[in-house]
């Protein structure tokens, strides 16, 4: 079965090209890290190869900026070590934040905190800060 995949992936009618691109932005991925300085390579990595132009993505403008003042150091490099590169493009691509948990957890109030709390909402005149006081009071989970 694995020698099935393996050979519709390398056939040129089957994914061939599509296998054969990702390795050639393998080998582009393992030369940039060593050309790149460490500090930029590590927040930008590259992203595409068409034409003789090497399309980088960087996590922030910053390092974007930098790396756009090297691009013509960076397709030298590329070029000594046997890659056509006509240009190297710099892009913005930040990371996608990783959502955060939506549920909350709810916090116990101590005993005293409660009661400081139900003496203050007391001594308050009837008004919206008494009546969240109260609420907060009456939802909150009480320490033992």
């Amino acid at each position: 079965m694995q020698n099935l995949l393996e050979n519709y992936l390398e056939a040129a009618e089957g994914a061939g090209s599509v296998l054969a691109h990702a390795k050639l932005l393998m080998k582009l991925t393992h030369l940039y890290e060593g050309i790149a300085p460490a500090h930029l390579g590590q927040a930008s990595s590259v992203a595409n190869y068409k034409s003789g132009i090497i399309i980088i993505h960087a996590v922030s403008g910053a390092v974007a900026a930098k790396l756009r003042q090297m691009a013509p150091r960076l397709a030298d490099e590329f070029s000594k070590r046997g890659f056509e590169c006509n240009e190297v493009q710099i892009k913005v691509q930040a990371h996608e934040i990783p959502r955060q948990s939506r549920t909350s957890t709810q916090k116990p109030l101590s005993l005293r905190t409660s009661r400081e709390l139900a003496g203050l909402a007391g001594s308050l005149p009837a008004s919206s800060l008494r009546s969240a006081l109260e609420t907060l009071l009456a939802r909150s989970a009480k320490q033992e």
